[in-house]
């Protein structure tokens, strides 16, 4: 698996990405026409795709607001963390309180380009340029050992992004969790979503469509079954695992899932 120097630095515009089509949903401006033609092709099968993204990036906001607030972290840990957009993790969580240092990970090259642009006069974020499985190589970061004090409790999120990698004992997610919680104090909380179909065809055509477009870059759409699996050993904070526009809404008019062919589902949950 590359390191952060062997990742390549150069920009592909006719491969989408799923950081690039995410962009394209939230309304970005940062993907190109090849991550707006898969989009539309998506959409063909999964209608709801444009409607899950916006909630989810609700989700993260209001979780991240949850755990600054409430639980007093400051210190947050973004895998895979996408292009930058309003009201980022460091932005949400910079207002509860404004000595909060955000580390993020992402192995997009367009996300370190434009990461490292927005954030260059900001000590108490970085951006990483690496692979989210590599877990020792993500601590051993310089930003990492200047920005997060393991010996106290961290936010690490994985906020939709374990369906960008394939199950493996090694490097699948649940590998992926137990590394990372094996550095974690009590107190800590993990974030942790993914696209779930309780439909055996949804998850055949997306994960054969979104593996064929992103050249490789792809797990797979999983089940509800597989989420609760990474939530072992964690206390789930309420309201539980759900699909996340339904996690602690702003209001009772907060927009919903329309449909249901496939939803992001996950929650959060607390090492004791």
């Amino acid at each position: 698996m590359p390191t952060e120097n062997q990742l390549s630095t150069n920009i592909d515009e006719n491969v989408p990405t799923a950081a690039r089509m995410y962009d394209h949903y939230l309304g970005g401006k940062d993907n190109y026409a090849a991550d707006r033609a898969a989009c539309e092709e998506l959409d063909k099968v999964v209608p709801s795709t444009r409607r899950l993204a916006l909630n989810n990036r609700r989700f993260l906001q209001r979780a991240v607001r949850v755990i600054a607030e409430e639980y007093g972290i400051r210190q947050f840990l973004d895998h895979g963390s996408g292009l930058p957009t309003q009201d980022n993790v460091h932005q949400v969580a910079q207002r509860v309180s404004s000595d909060t240092r955000v580390v993020y990970v992402d192995n997009d090259p367009m996300v370190l380009v434009h990461g490292r642009a927005l954030l260059q006069q900001d000590e108490r974020t970085a951006v990483i340029h690496a692979d989210m499985r590599r877990t020792d190589e993500i601590l051993a970061h310089p930003d990492t050992k200047r920005l997060i004090d393991f010996s106290e409790p961290v936010a690490v999120l994985f906020n939709s992004v374990f369906h960008c990698i394939p199950d493996s004992d090694t490097d699948g997610p649940l590998a992926v969790v137990e590394r990372v919680r094996s550095h974690l104090a009590p107190g800590s909380i993990m974030l942790m979503c993914q696209l779930v179909s309780e439909d055996p065809e949804v998850r055949e055509f997306v994960t054969s469509f979104m593996d064929q477009a992103t050249q490789g870059h792809w797990g797979r759409v999983r089940e509800q079954k597989d989420v609760h699996e990474w939530f072992d050993g964690l206390e789930i904070l309420e309201p539980g695992l759900v699909e996340v526009s339904t996690w602690r809404p702003d209001t009772e008019v907060a927009p919903r899932q329309l449909t249901h062919e496939w939803v992001e589902f996950g929650g959060l949950g607390m090492l004791r």
